[in-house]
């Protein structure tokens, strides 16, 4: 069982993957805008059209290693047919592993990260890399990222988590400007924040005093977005906008909120 943890900063790692796909969409062409990626069906039906997928799934400790030892864990998914797929998602675990400094790791893959991490580790760190798919059609394929890593000594560990949508047909990585009309960034920020609205109100039993709540855990603008079957969802690391007790907080944008927002591609027929 992995060691509860708490937030991992993205810095330097997540921009190493952010790379890695503008490379991929560098020979993309962008969808066509009168067709919805979206369907009207719900993720149960929708999903038996998308990418065959494969889980990867190990769990190891560091080799020769007697007694108390370091432990590394994958769950992760690969895409027989979709090289380059496979490769972002495994380049993206690899990067979630970074602490968050100035430097990149000297790892670019999980199993240069694996050959990494036992050569350093201490006697009790963990680590677990965990991939799935959240959501999936024929046209588009979201995968969920998430690490955890406890390092031997440590008040607290690490937490990450991405988000990866995927263009089944261009074979890229949509980021938030791909999904959303030209000019309207302040009107999905003001949807975002209106979401965390309604969240904070299913969980006002939670506190006594939204004030003093906001002015420690404030509203906070997010790229790490994921399209679903509902509506677009955004997720936080621990402690991002609410405490570690709270988990990784989601807020969820539905469609029709988004109509005027996202591009008419990324809406269901009935929000479009």
């Amino acid at each position: 069982m992995m060691i509860p943890v708490a937030p991992l900063r993205r810095g330097r790692p997540l921009l190493a993957t952010l790379a890695a796909a503008v490379l991929l969409a560098a020979c993309a062409v962008k969808p066509t805008s009168d067709i919805s990626l979206i369907p009207a069906q719900t993720d149960a039906i929708s999903s038996r059209s998308g990418l065959f997928v494969q889980p990867v799934k190990w769990s190891r400790t560091q080799p020769g290693c007697k007694g108390e030892c370091p432990q590394m864990s994958v769950d992760s998914l690969v895409f027989p047919g979709v090289p380059r797929l496979t490769e972002l998602v495994d380049h993206a675990l690899a990067m979630l592993t970074g602490t968050g400094d100035e430097r990149l790791p000297p790892y670019d893959t999980i199993a240069e990260f694996e050959a990494h991490f036992w050569k350093t580790a201490a006697t009790r760190d963990q680590v677990e890399l965990v991939a799935r798919t959240r959501y999936r059609n024929r046209h588009l394929t979201v995968i969920e990222l998430s690490s955890g890593q406890y390092f031997t000594g440590a008040a607290h560990g690490l937490t990450a988590t991405q988000f990866l949508n995927w263009d089944n047909t261009t074979g890229r990585v949509l980021g938030l400007d791909d999904v959303l009309r030209p000019g309207v960034h302040q009107q999905f920020v003001a949807a975002l924040a209106q979401a965390h609205q309604n969240w904070l109100d299913a969980h006002s039993d939670a506190y006594n005093d939204r004030v003093a709540w906001l002015q420690l855990w404030p509203f906070q603008e997010s790229s790490n977005f994921a399209l679903t079957d509902q509506g677009l969802v955004v997720k936080y690391d621990s402690y991002e906008i609410a405490p570690y007790a709270w988990g990784q907080p989601e807020l969820m944008i539905p469609y029709e909120r988004l109509g005027g927002i996202l591009r008419s591609s990324y809406l269901p027929p009935a929000s479009g």
